[in-house]
């Protein structure tokens, strides 16, 4: 996992997570970039990104989905 202020992660498309509140807040924002992929809160899209590897990203998603939901 790297963090950036990269200028280059300012065309990518981000999208918000299907979790989020709906009402813009407490959302994470993800852009698909080949070998890596962006993160960042949608309240600071200036602030920082973290960039994680894709295979390390798909594993983690994979294993949110495989968990036992929360009351």
């Amino acid at each position: 996992m790297n963090s950036t202020p990269d200028a280059h992660l300012s065309s990518v498309t981000w999208h918000k997570s299907s979790y989020s509140a709906g009402d813009g807040g407490d959302c994470l924002e993800v852009a698909i970039e080949g070998a890596v992929v962006p993160v960042r809160d949608s309240k600071n899209p200036h602030g920082p990104n973290l960039l994680f590897r894709a295979d390390a990203w798909a594993a983690f998603v994979s294993d949110l989905k495989a968990a036992p939901a929360s009351k």
